[in-house]
């Protein structure tokens, strides 16, 4: 039976050549690299899978409203028109552009963090994590036990554990936990949604001991989708509509407007009290850290971009597109047998490396291994979840086991288009044939104290 590919919602306009270099070639650039897929130059990958991060395509639309972009320093034009779509769409008083997604937690964080703190979320990703750990406190992983069996097929595995988590707020005392952070889409968890029922769970325990509750939503339409999608009650409801009830059980949210808005660069935070405290002290870290409160960081052709970008993340014939991109390679991989977080998630296809790899353990890094392996296969570039990124524990500094070793395979908005699943596919299965004969993986030769894995040096071990 023919997999089905949901056709692109678009014309192209304009395109980018990018060329192919032969495997030896590969080989030397990969080692030149330190075998750190950061540290290699762009033109010399042929798909982009290192993230779907500001890698996104932007519309005619988007790019006509770069030209309009207001460059005033205070109070643009385009500023206003970017604080009427996050009114518009999150239903919140105070929206403050920033430039990106860890701008947005280092201004917002340590007002609610410190040392002696804890924060709980359903996933901490990397940036979130590291923030929680410069502000002194310390980050504790709360999903669903489902979530940890890659193979099962189980609906919203990026749930919070809420029985789970009720019972860590008590063990560290209410008063110790600054914050509780739900990842939507959870994206360590394998892009995995997260239900309406438990982000309200969720709302009511945070309520119930006075610990505020902020949304990473960096990917806040992909989960308003799977919710429409999958959850009884919601079929027909707009997707806008679902966004709004979803953001209405939390106090705030910081989010990478470079995801779901579909931009090259921005950030957002929300705040659903306009009259909250907390605001002035915003102002007074993004004057600090990012420029005026007006521009947060941004110039005014990314906020005017940005305000047209949240909107359309939003549309039906986009989702559906997104998503289906997503389930046609998830299909091929299951034709081939090649286990990957399933169902697939909203913005990838994270592969399990460790059922890929049985025989690497994980302080070889087996995530890491297959991302580098997918490089010299056919010049993609990914990027490891797993205890390579993970790094090690702060107090101790011993290496830490992540609950997943995946390889993912971040997949950047209207870029790729149907032939270049098939060569991820291809270039997957090819190495899961030779497989058994990869016998070890990699040592750190060297490392940065914080997020280590975008600059680490690696050498395979003989």
């Amino acid at each position: 039976m023919a997999i089905k590919y949901v056709p692109e919602p678009f014309r192209i306009k304009m395109v980018e050549p990018i060329k192919v270099l032969s495997r030896e070639e590969r080989e030397r650039k990969i080692k030149e690299a330190n075998y750190n897929l950061f540290a290699l130059s762009a033109e010399d990958v042929y798909i982009d899978l290192l993230t779907d991060s500001g890698t996104n395509a932007m519309s005619d639309k988007q790019w006509s409203g770069v030209m309009t972009g207001d460059e005033a320093y205070a109070g643009g034009k385009s500023y206003y028109r970017l604080i009427e779509a996050g009114r518009d769409i999150f239903g919140y008083d105070y929206i403050q552009p920033v430039h990106q997604g860890r701008a947005a937690e280092k201004v917002l964080l340590p007002f609610f963090l410190g040392k002696g703190k804890f924060s709980i979320s359903n996933m901490f990703f990397d940036t979130t994590r590291a923030h929680v750990e410069l502000a002194g406190a310390r980050a504790i992983d709360c999903v669903v036990e489902e979530a940890k069996d890659p193979a099962k097929r189980a609906p919203f595995k990026g749930n919070m554990d809420v029985k789970k988590l009720e019972e860590i707020i008590l063990e560290k005392g209410p008063e110790n936990v600054g914050l509780v952070i739900m990842t939507i889409t959870n994206n360590s968890a394998g892009g995995q949604p997260v239900s309406m029922q438990n982000m309200r769970e969720v709302s009511a325990i945070c309520k119930k001991y006075n610990i505020p509750l902020d949304i990473d939503a960096a990917r806040y339409a992909e989960n308003a989708y799977f919710i429409k999608r999958d959850e009884k009650g919601y079929e027909n409801t707009p997707i806008k509509d679902i966004i709004k009830e979803m953001f209405s059980y939390a106090d705030m949210f910081t989010m990478s407007a470079k995801k779901d808005g579909i931009v090259n660069m921005g950030g957002l935070i929300g705040i659903k009290d306009g009259k909250a405290p907390v605001i002035l002290d915003i102002k007074a870290n993004c004057i600090s850290y990012e420029g005026f409160y007006t521009y947060g960081g941004l110039s005014g052709r990314d906020l005017e971009a940005l305000a047209i970008g949240l909107y359309e993340s939003i549309e039906d014939s986009y989702l559906e597109y997104r998503i289906g991109q997503m389930e046609y390679l998830a299909a091929k991989l299951d034709e081939a047998g090649i286990v990957y977080q399933s169902p697939v998630g909203g913005h990838g296809l994270f592969i399990d490396a460790a059922a890929m790899f049985p025989q690497i353990p994980y302080y070889e890094y087996p995530a890491q291994t297959l991302c580098i392996e997918l490089y010299k296969e056919a010049g993609i570039r990914t990027c490891d979840i797993g205890s390579y990124m993970l790094g090690n524990d702060p107090d101790t500094g011993e290496q830490l086991k992540s609950q997943f070793e995946f390889s993912r395979l971040a997949i950047p908005r209207r870029v790729y288009t149907q032939a270049h699943f098939d060569v991820m596919a291809d270039a997957l299965i090819a190495i899961k044939e030779r497989a058994s004969e990869i016998k070890k993986g990699y040592r750190i030769t060297w490392e940065p104290p914080i997020l280590r894995h975008f600059q680490a040096h690696l050498e395979p071990i003989e």
